[in-house]
């Protein structure tokens, strides 16, 4: 691959000495924006040159002594077939040449060389490998798209967001894989929420792309189907059914990797076995069911989630009350302290009704509550609320009614708790917020929505806003933001005006260039030599 600016690398190779200074002098090296980087008059020794300076091209003799030229590019092209060979054969090496053509040689040229024809060969040769370049960035962009769309798909599956249009529009990402048997595994971070607060945002950043990059090698390593990020320090792992009787293994040695190189601790839970990209919310909900199963058990490990046939067991699909969910979740995202107490008092009394065992009765009320706290930590209102101490307390009761007491008593003074903290958010401070985002963000394609929606409020609302506290729309802001930061690398580093394009939300250097004069009147390159 060549970056930006530099230039095409060409090693020379011929056992004539002055064939090797007529090619240097003859041709427009710079003109042609290409580089010679070496020169040998030998196969043996020209095969260490590409191996030690990575060549793009190789212009050769196609007879010498030793290795010949067709050898030396034969063993080249096994390691990289993108590099272009150009021959130079004699009259009666015709055969030759042809030979070199059906192994994969760019073109051949006669002696006595034509220097014309040389030129013009070698243009020929450039074009070819920009569209290689071209052709390379566009697939790297397309798998990593792909990657991406895939994760993103695979995650509205498991929020139940799928639907038919979606599906006709996905077909080029379809998993084939997954119409077989497989089962998921979800891994969490132990104590994550209180690492999320000791951690500073670098921190978390580095910390979860650690956690990510040893899932991805171990889970390939392990025959995985896919592995990606769901929720903030969890991850999702799909594995063929083939490996059912490995599911304790597995999670052992994946919990062993991070603890290795992180020393991060964590639970994995494994769903059962489910066929079909629609039941990936059905195996997301059994692995989250098996990872339940931690919080009884006060230990971090693997957890397994099995078909039970034990009486007055809860079956999560035919028992578990999802319409008693809906209303707890609506009563915390609006707030709705009386709403919340009702639902749970009708909680409750479903479980009276049904008559659960024990067990059953508490574990649907610690999938309720993790459910629940789910929904504030979406919400951006955990204050210094703790899930394993609220858990940890359920567990310590004795009765349903004194479980359910305790619900009703935290999560109505943290809905109190929530409402205060609204009322005393005045506009400066959700202002002032959405500014130090920017500030730490302004690097990345940062859009007026996702900052809106960072605050809280809708486009229109924030954009008033915004301008009455600041005096700047928020282009405005951001662009002032990226300049300054573009001016402070400019005058204090060497880094290269396109390479500073990137790094402060440009992605198209030109682009940069316009509005860094916009802002200031001179280009990059002008700033830095005046301050210089």
């Amino acid at each position: 691959m060549v970056a930006k600016g530099e230039k095409y690398r060409v090693i020379l190779v011929d056992d004539e000495p002055v064939i090797l200074r007529s090619l240097r002098v003859a041709v427009p090296w710079e003109e042609l924006n290409l580089e010679i980087v070496g020169e040998a008059r030998g196969g043996e020794a020209a095969l260490q040159l590409v191996h030690e300076l990575s060549p793009h091209m190789i212009i050769s003799d196609i007879r010498m002594p030793g290795m010949d030229g067709i050898s030396l590019m034969k063993e080249v092209l096994a390691e990289n077939a993108n590099r272009l060979f150009i021959f130079i054969s004699g009259y009666g090496e015709f055969e030759y040449a042809r030979e070199a053509l059906r192994e994969g040689a760019f073109d051949y040229l006669l002696k006595p060389i034509d220097h014309d024809e040389l030129i013009e060969m070698i243009r020929r040769a450039k074009k070819t490998l920009e569209k290689q370049m071209e052709n390379d960035k566009l697939l790297h962009s397309v798998q990593v798209l792909s990657v991406l769309a895939r994760e993103r798909m695979f995650a509205e599956f498991i929020e139940g967001n799928q639907s038919q249009t979606h599906l006709q529009h996905m077909r080029w990402l379809e998993n084939s894989e997954l119409m077989q048997d497989y089962f998921m595994a979800v891994i969490q971070l132990d104590h994550f929420m209180k690492l999320n607060e000791q951690w500073s945002p670098e921190e978390r950043r580095l910390w979860l792309f650690a956690v990510r990059n040893i899932l991805g090698e171990w889970s390939m390593a392990r025959g995985a189907l896919t592995m990606f990020p769901f929720h903030g320090g969890e991850w999702v792992l799909l594995f063929p059914s083939t490996l059912t009787s490995q599911k304790e293994e597995l999670g052992s040695d994946a919990i062993r990797q991070i603890q290795l190189y992180t020393k991060l601790s964590c639970s994995i839970g494994f769903s059962q076995t489910v066929a079909g990209m629609e039941r990936l919310s059905e195996a997301y909900q059994s692995a989250a069911k098996a990872l339940y199963q931690r919080f009884y058990s006060d230990r971090a490990g693997v957890f397994i989630d099995q078909p039970s046939q034990e009486p007055g067991v809860v079956d999560r699909e035919a028992k578990y009350p999802k319409h008693l969910e809906a209303v707890l979740l609506d009563s915390i995202r609006t707030l709705n302290r009386e709403r919340l107490l009702t639902a749970l008092d009708d909680t409750k009394q479903y479980i009276e009704e049904q008559a659960f065992s024990k067990e059953a009765a508490e574990r649907i009320i610690v999938e309720l509550t993790v459910v629940m706290f789910r929904q504030y930590e979406q919400m951006n209102l955990l204050s210094e609320w703790s899930l394993e101490g609220l858990l940890q307390e359920l567990q310590s009761l004795e009765t349903l009614h004194e479980m359910i007491g305790l619900l009703k008593t935290n999560f109505s003074r943290w809905i109190s708790e929530s409402r205060d903290s609204q009322f005393k958010d005045n506009v400066q401070t959700v202002i002032a917020k959405t500014q130090e985002y920017i500030l730490s963000n302004y690097h990345k394609d940062l859009s007026m929505e996702e900052v809106a929606e960072r605050a809280d409020l809708s486009i229109s609302h924030f954009c008033l806003l915004f301008k009455q506290v600041t005096g700047y729309t928020f282009l405005e802001y951001l662009t002032e933001c990226r300049i300054e930061k573009a001016k402070y690398i400019l005058k204090n580093s060497h880094v290269k005006v396109f390479q500073v394009a990137p790094m402060v939300g440009y992605q198209d250097p030109r682009y940069f260039t316009q509005v860094f004069k916009k802002v200031t009147g001179m280009t990059p390159t002008e700033f830095r030599e005046e301050g210089a």
